[in-house]
């Protein structure tokens, strides 16, 4: 048995090596991003969850889509801010785990999500008279623990099997924890098999959760075609789903060109730029979308702001 647990109780993190003449200046405006971040998403969620007018399954899901934004940012952002100030970038075993875990289910949550709403406007544009029904308080509730606890089981697995393989190496490659970059430092690959095969089934998964999402955006898309009312409801909720959804697949496109190519024939300041773009944008560029985009609570936010003026 203890030849399938890792000997290794703490990771080197190679990459911010080469940040160590700018580190003041990008522990602030790191720290600056966090705190928008926080604000943006908090605001929303505070909005969402104090107005009653609000508490429909559109915004309910918005609200788990900025929840998600702020557990994913919670494992990443503290971190690295102690990470920018430290001259040793090390991480223990279970913490690594721990972040790895975190990291893999805010991606996996965001597709979900996105799914889950994707599917939210269909029925509320193109079955307008069953939505209430279909759409019931129990169907919510079973969405968002499907949107939540799905990709957490499922990445639950991946570093359980992670965590008994024996490791030769303690240096990972980046500035943060990523299952993957663990499961590479192996000592066995052949042990590393049953990995490569649940990954594989979950990116089957979720490749069809974004076929599911395309396919349900074009049936509206062809529903709205021949309604002004209904084009009018497409563009003022479902552009900003689409909006987000061209955010997810060009980070992940990039993260998935970094790990695809060999990543030393791309310079450290590239990858960490492609690495940290995911913990950036979509947290940060999401509830700014909804806000404006959504009227509901972009109106809501105008009257808070003008209150406290």
């Amino acid at each position: 048995m203890m030849d399938n647990v890792s000997q290794i109780r703490i990771f080197f993190l190679s990459g911010l090596n080469e940040t160590n003449n700018h580190r003041f200046t990008l522990f602030f405006l790191t720290l600056l991003c966090y705190c928008v971040i926080l604000l943006v998403n908090i605001s929303v969620i505070v909005t969402i969850i104090m107005d009653k007018n609000l508490h429909e399954p559109m915004y309910i899901f918005l609200c788990t889509f900025c929840m998600n934004a702020l557990y994913g940012t919670t494992g990443f952002y503290p971190k690295l801010l102690w990470d920018l100030l430290s001259p040793l970038h090390v991480i223990s075993y279970p913490g690594c785990l721990v972040q790895a875990q975190v990291g893999g289910s805010f991606v996996c949550s965001e597709l979900t999500i996105l799914s889950v709403m994707a599917y939210d406007r269909y029925v509320a544009i193109c079955r307008p008279l069953e939505y209430h029904s279909v759409m019931s308080k129990q169907i919510l509730i079973m969405l968002v623990c499907y949107s939540w606890l799905t990709p957490f089981c499922i990445i639950g697995i991946t570093i359980f099997l992670t965590s008994r393989l024996k490791l030769c190496s303690p240096y990972i490659d980046k500035f943060f924890c990523v299952n993957w970059m663990i499961v590479k430092l192996a000592c066995f690959p052949a042990e590393t098999a049953i990995n490569s095969i649940v990954v594989y089934i979950t990116v089957i998964i979720y490749f069809f959760h974004g076929f599911f999402i395309i396919l349900s955006y074009m049936y509206l898309i062809k529903t709205c075609a021949s309604s002004i009312e209904n084009r009018a409801k497409f563009m003022q909720t479902c552009v900003p789903h689409l909006t987000s959804l061209f955010i997810f697949l060009v980070t992940i496109l990039f993260e998935l060109m970094i790990m695809w190519f060999d990543s030393k024939d791309f310079p450290q300041t590239f990858k960490n730029f492609v690495a940290i773009e995911y913990f950036v944008i979509p947290p940060l560029l999401n509830p700014l979308i909804y806000g404006f985009k959504l009227s509901k609570i972009r109106n809501r936010i105008m009257v808070v702001l003008t209150l406290k003026n």
